[in-house]
């Protein structure tokens, strides 16, 4: 079973769905118990940072989550899934992440004739924390954002994009994944990462061990 933290802000059905046609169910709640208790948890999120983190707080859903996070369960987050485990995030003024991963979040900052949000298909490449992921290096993902993550510690970023310069794409550390892109509207790509990670196969067959 697949838990998908429901806070108001995200691609609720759209993620289920893609969870399910991966052949493991799945089950959006805004329980505190239940996001507590579950054995493999999913954050996704879309619109505006502090906006969100305010719905995560007023939900008493920020403890649940952090606890799952300090336990070091299967965690996968999506787009403003993964903006909202940083510390601080500037859309619309200054507001307080959820501060597990030490860094923040920035809006892009571009030459005119790059459109922002960056929104469509883009290839990603591997980061220090993606080099046993199963997935390939200029593999097409779908992006929707206006802002990127800036890790304080370069060694938990798995994936990289380039879009007018390089960003961040995806963090990992231990069994947090969390993903700036929407694997859920990524095609069979997206698929397969989201089936990986409900069937806990992330890592590359070549170097997955028995552990």
């Amino acid at each position: 079973m697949i838990t998908i933290v429901d806070y108001q802000m995200g691609n609720l059905r759209s993620v289920q769905k893609a969870v399910e046609r991966a052949g493991v169910p799945a089950t959006i709640t805004s329980d505190p118990m239940e996001i507590a208790s579950a054995e493999r948890l999913i954050l996704p999120g879309v619109g505006a940072f502090g906006d969100a983190i305010a719905e995560i707080r007023s939900r008493d859903l920020e403890s649940p989550i952090k606890d799952f996070l300090a336990a070091d369960r299967p965690f996968l987050g999506i787009c403003l899934g993964l903006q909202m485990l940083f510390e601080q995030g500037y859309e619309h003024g200054t507001h307080e992440g959820l501060g597990v991963i030490a860094g923040d979040v920035a809006k892009f900052s571009l030459p005119p004739h790059f459109k922002v949000p960056h929104m469509g298909w883009n290839t990603v490449d591997i980061g220090p924390a993606g080099v046993d992921l199963d997935i390939s290096a200029q593999t097409h993902f779908y992006f929707v954002h206006s802002y990127f993550v800036r890790p304080t510690d370069a060694s938990v970023v798995a994936l990289t994009c380039d879009y007018g310069g390089p960003f961040c794409a995806a963090i990992r550390r231990g069994n947090l994944l969390a993903t700036q892109f929407h694997p859920e509207k990524s095609q069979q790509a997206g698929l397969q990462l989201i089936e990986r990670f409900a069937h806990g196969n992330l890592t590359s067959p070549s170097t997955a061990t028995s552990s």
